[in-house]
């Protein structure tokens, strides 16, 4: 049985909780932090977390030292690998028109109305090969692993038909199966409503919702293509009606739900989540007579500000005022070709701090053990402990708030997922 011992660790963070259930309020700050420490890895799992002094009298560890493959972090610092709940990788080319039609001015609706955002890149994925399709999802999983991901959430959504979603889904499962860390699949069918419906306007809308219930979710929910529905409720995509028709077919099939909510315009959380849906994206608008309901859900509302980055936007959303709600919040990256072409949780919980004041320690429990929680893998992801999958980032800095401090750069130098080693700092 293979073994890994991570040993002169200057800071692990572990996120250790006595708590059950995502980290609210003050509980964001507590990382569990153990100074030169180690951490011993059998089988893929995490078996022994303590002071480096501690570890070598383990004796088990004494008697099978030599078994081990030792890995000495050079006083490094050590978190749980990130967990990012929220991307986009099934595509074929970058949004450059997009790109640049934004930096003159046109705004994220207009850009889409002229038949660019979502809907331009369902031409390439349609066209594109389940082989070409899964070499892009592979790539992007690799570069997620160089930043010290471990743990990706994977939507479709650039298909808008039938045969594109259950490919686009394929790709995903495929690139899953030749990659270390863990990938959890989200059907979004409804990400827009795609071009051949929309000369119709609200009926073709409508026909496309029922497409989505009746043909894509039982196809997903049969070939077990996926753990999650998601739904882009927001002006300009689907209503809170259509999302909740989808949810519920969603939970008809066995199927979890998450959505995007809030990216655009407010949309009221009350007739959604009764659905109990695992997250809620973006949240740049939310009601504060919508905040006690949140709170005293298990529902996480997961920020993605480098969208707000790159869509060029002033106003972030208001973490601040979530977190002392009570409601239970993530970072993911939205990694996708329109908004947030970013591969990197750490310039993510850069953004969180310098934009929306969250504190470094906040943004690393809202990137690993929140971002577990709202991918429902808690039980197995997100922290340090005894038990748990053997997924870890080591960092080269000496204090943890130098995560997030240092943006536009790389400063991951191994990540270790499921108990494989990937990346080498011994030069």
């Amino acid at each position: 049985m293979s073994a890994l011992f991570l040993v002169n660790i200057r800071q692990l963070v572990t996120l250790r909780s006595a708590a059950d259930g995502p980290r609210r309020g003050a509980s964001l700050s507590e990382l569990g932090i153990i100074q030169d420490a180690a951490v011993l890895c059998v089988g893929g799992k995490i078996v022994s977390v303590g002071s480096t002094k501690n570890a070598l009298r383990d004796p088990w560890l004494r008697k099978n030292r030599k078994k081990a493959t030792e890995i000495d972090c050079g006083g490094r610092v050590v978190l749980p690998g990130f967990v990012d709940s929220h991307t986009h990788p099934v595509f074929t080319h970058p949004r450059l028109v997009d790109f640049e039609k934004r930096i003159s001015g046109a705004s994220y609706e207009e850009i889409a109305e002229a038949g660019g955002g979502i809907r331009s890149s369902i031409e390439g994925v349609r066209k594109a090969s389940k082989t070409t399709l899964t070499q892009k999802v592979s790539a992007v999983l690799v570069d997620l692993a160089r930043h010290g991901t471990t743990t990706v959430e994977a939507k479709s959504g650039y298909g808008l038909n039938l045969e594109s979603e259950l490919k686009s889904l394929e790709a995903i499962r495929a690139a899953a199966r030749e990659w270390p860390g863990t990938v959890v699949p989200t059907f979004l069918g409804a990400h827009a409503v795609p071009p051949e419906y929309r000369e119709h306007s609200h009926e073709g809308s409508q026909q496309y919702v029922d497409l989505v219930c009746d043909k894509m979710i039982p196809a997903v929910a049969k070939r077990k293509l996926a753990q999650f529905v998601d739904v882009f409720c927001d002006r300009g995509a689907f209503s809170a009606g259509e999302t909740a028709q989808i949810f519920a077919a969603a939970k008809d099939h066995g199927l979890a739900i998450r959505a995007h909510l809030g990216q655009l315009s407010e949309t009221p959380l009350g007739p959604l989540l009764p659905y109990q849906p695992a997250s809620l994206d973006h949240m740049d608008h939310v009601n504060d007579a919508d905040l006690p309901a949140l709170a005293q859900s298990d529902t996480v509302a997961t920020f993605v500000p480098g969208a707000n980055y790159f869509l060029g936007l002033s106003k972030y959303p208001n973490a601040r005022r979530l977190i002392e709600s009570g409601a239970a919040v993530a970072l993911a990256t939205d990694y996708n070709p329109g908004s947030s072409p970013t591969p990197s949780m750490p310039m993510t919980m850069s953004l969180a701090c310098t934009h929306m004041k969250m504190s470094p320690s906040e943004a690393i429990a809202a990137a690993t053990i929140n971002g577990a929680w709202a991918l429902r893998l808690a039980d197995r992801k997100g922290s340090v402990e005894p038990g748990k999958d053997a997924d870890l980032a080591v960092f080269d800095v000496s204090d943890y708030r130098e995560v997030p401090y240092w943006f536009g750069t790389n400063r991951c130098a191994l990540t270790i997922m499921n108990g494989v080693v990937s990346g080498d700092f011994s030069s």
